[in-house]
Order: C-alpha cells, then structure tokens, then sequence
C-alpha cells in the first residue's frame, strides 16, 4: 500500500478524534470556554491540526455540530400519522446521534449553541411545519410548538437523564407525544 492511499485513511481518523473531543470540549464547557488547545490535547493531535482542517474555532464548532436531521417527506406520509412518526423519527435521531446532545448542552450553555439550534430549526423544522400544516403562514410558529416538546423531551431524557423520562419506552413516548405534534402541525389555530 503506498503513502498516498494511507494518508486519507490517517487523515480520516484524525478529523474523527477531532470532532470527537470538540463534541465533547463544547458539551462540557460550552462554546466560549472550549479552546482548541484542549481539544487537540484530549484528540492528541497538535492544535496546529485543528487549524489546518477546520481553520478557526467558528470552523471546528459548525463541523462538530453540524446537523442533518433527515427529515421524512411528509408528502408520502399518511397526513393522520406525521405527528407520531416525527416522534419517532426524533427519538431515532436521539438514540443514534450523539451530535444532538451536544447540540442541546451548548445550545443551553452559549449564545452560539443556541444560535445553532436556530438555524436548524429555520433550515430544517419550519419548511417540513410549512408542507404540513393548513396554513402555511403558521409555519414557524407551529415548528415552534415542535420543538418545544421535541427538545424538552431530548432534555430530560438524554441530557438530564431524569428517571421517569428514561424509564419511558419508545411506544410510550411515540404514543404521548405523536397526538401533539399531530395537532400542533394540523389543527386549525386557535
């Protein structure tokens, strides 16, 4: 094998023990306090590393925490079902992702955590909120409602891990939280 065909794959890791440890870093401390010298400590990597591929702080936070929520068409959807299978769409992403608790610990810790968390809301919820809902001006208020319970169940169950929460199954969650996600996106405004 030459050099050349095992560079990407050390490259590779390398970016993976970096983003890795700045989750990490971010979720611990938060955006202001997480420096890049202790990140490339705990990724035990030089920080010029760091740098060189992700080229600034701002550069290294938007990779580590850079979101795709995949979102279901709610085109091939039964229009009665999309509340409970964004649940559960939520509660895959959850359970596989160890990004989105990341997300939140920042989002609650720092201004740009949060500013984060909006932009995939903006990017992400509200154009899904505004495919389903019956007037499509309510959009961003309706994702709002979405998320609302949707984060505040990620939370407690994931961040705050509290008892009740975890101690929930999936069919539980899917069957409290599914009706009112359903009515936050479809019923008419009150």
């Amino acid at each position: 094998m030459s050099d050349t065909e095992r560079a990407p794959r050390r490259s590779d890791a390398t970016r993976h023990a970096i983003l890795v440890a700045a989750r990490e870093r971010f979720a611990a401390e938060g955006y202001d306090r997480a420096t890049i010298r202790a990140i490339a400590k705990e990724a035990r990597i030089d920080p010029s590393m760091v740098m060189r591929y992700y080229g600034s702080k701002e550069g290294l936070y938007a990779a580590a925490l850079d979101v795709d929520l995949g979102m279901p068409d709610p085109a091939g959807l039964d229009p009665r079902e999309v509340g409970r299978v964004l649940v559960s769409h939520f509660l895959d992403l959850w359970e596989e992702n160890e990004v989105l608790s990341s997300l939140l610990r920042v989002g609650t810790t720092s201004q740009a955590g949060a500013e984060r968390i909006q932009g995939v809301f903006r990017d992400q919820l509200i154009p899904l909120a505004r495919q389903v809902c019956p007037e499509p001006e309510q959009a961003a208020t309706r994702a709002a409602l979405i998320a609302s319970q949707v984060l505040g169940m990620a939370l407690t169950r994931y961040v705050l891990r509290l008892p009740p929460a975890v101690a929930l199954g999936r069919e539980e969650i899917v069957a409290w939280l599914g009706p009112t996600i359903q009515r936050y996106l479809t019923a008419p405004r009150p």
